[in-house]
């Protein structure tokens, strides 16, 4: 998933929240467009955090499985020579 794609899918999604937050207090979704925009920003900012902490999480995941093939070869091979 590109970072343009998760940035905006958050984005979208603090606006359905802000609009839902405004409906469960039967207030007019339009009354106040800068709520609109505070919500949209900070849930993009959670989406631009989110896809690179998703990237790093990757990263740690394939170091750590091949220190883990590493340390399996080294098992095998001791175990072949014994």
């Amino acid at each position: 998933m590109s970072l343009l794609a998760n940035v905006i899918g958050f984005s979208l999604f603090g606006l359905a929240a802000r609009m839902g937050q405004l409906g469960i207090q039967k207030r007019p979704i339009l009354d106040n467009p800068i709520g609109h925009v505070i919500a949209m920003g900070s849930f993009g900012f959670a989406g631009y955090w989110a896809y690179h902490w998703d990237k790093r999480a990757a990263i740690l995941l394939a170091e750590k499985r091949a220190e883990i093939a590493e340390r399996r070869a080294k098992a095998e091979a001791a175990e072949a020579s014994t």
